[in-house]
């Protein structure tokens, strides 16, 4: 459905979100599993429009649509339906995204998809940003979705309920996916934690002075997921390498559950240059260049 020209659309990005480290500190008693990672955001990303007025909907379109089921388990519609549980009356509309991002990549696609249908449904609705309905909204569609909501550096604790915002620098970035979903469950169980395990609290920074000071906490702060998604997805193994091999990388390192990887460059330039590196020997991969902050 395509809004009348009378109504004046919100739009709103969504930007890629980037586990620098995640721990897995423990499964609970109810199956989650308890996380504390380092979070950061690109500045690159989908896009999401409101159209006020219309009924609930979601249309899709960019390269990446295609992959996307608009119906009936689409973050960005669940998210919509839990703020309007929350908030009686809530003016809601219908949705138009532009998706750039891989899917099941992780990366936080789905997730900031729907922070960013929050907080277009706030503007709508003058609700304020640190209404604790829109909180509670975002940790009931997903884990990921309140530090997306806020979509700023951070510590991220618990299952996604725990946010520490901190001061990051900038840092140039390549992210790579070469093509294939992870199944973030997958990864999970293949962890093979019982329910309530507790391990060792993993270090939470305040912030850092420069990035010298990043990359030495990130050098004893992995990505806990990353060797059961190598072992379940091989060809993150070339991936790696790949990065590895571009001039002037700091660090190489998965996001999430993956399947995307991201390097560290001090600079914006030289991870221009490396994403031009590994896309022209890779060209059927996901690449992308950008800013981490």
């Amino acid at each position: 459905m395509i809004a009348p020209a009378d109504t004046a659309p919100l739009s709103e990005r969504a930007p890629a979100k980037i586990n620098l480290s995640l721990r897995v500190t423990g499964r609970r008693a109810d199956g989650y599993h308890d996380l504390a990672s380092l979070v950061a955001f690109a500045g690159t990303g989908d896009r999401l429009a409101l159209f006020p007025g219309e009924a609930l909907g979601l249309d899709m379109t960019g390269p990446r649509a295609g992959a996307l089921a608009a119906e009936p388990d689409n973050l960005v519609l669940k998210a919509a339906r839990e703020l309007a549980e929350r908030v009686p009356g809530l003016a809601a509309g219908r949705f138009r995204l532009d998706k750039r991002l891989p899917v099941a990549s992780g990366i936080g696609g789905g997730s900031a998809d729907a922070a960013a249908g929050l907080r277009l449904l706030a503007r709508l609705n003058g609700i304020a940003r640190d209404d604790p309905r829109l909180f509670e909204a975002a940790l009931a569609t997903g884990s990921d979705v309140p530090v997306c909501l806020y979509s700023r550096a951070c510590v991220m604790t618990g299952r996604g309920e725990g946010l520490a915002p901190l001061t990051l620098p900038r840092f140039g970035a390549a992210l790579v996916n070469p093509g294939v979903a992870v199944a973030t469950a997958a990864v999970f169980r293949a962890l093979a934690l019982p329910p309530g395990t507790r391990l060792t609290d993993a270090a939470r920074p305040g912030g850092f002075a420069d990035r010298r000071a990043v990359l030495d906490f990130l050098a004893g702060a992995p990505n806990d997921l990353q060797p059961p998604a190598h072992a379940l997805v091989p060809v993150l193994d070339t991936v790696e390498a790949a990065l590895r091999a571009t001039p002037e990388v700091r660090l190489v390192r998965m996001s999430g559950s993956g399947a995307t990887m991201f390097a560290l460059y001090d600079d914006c330039r030289a991870a221009a240059r490396a994403a031009k590196m590994v896309a022209r020997l890779h060209p059927d991969w996901w690449v992308k260049s950008t800013i981490l902050g």
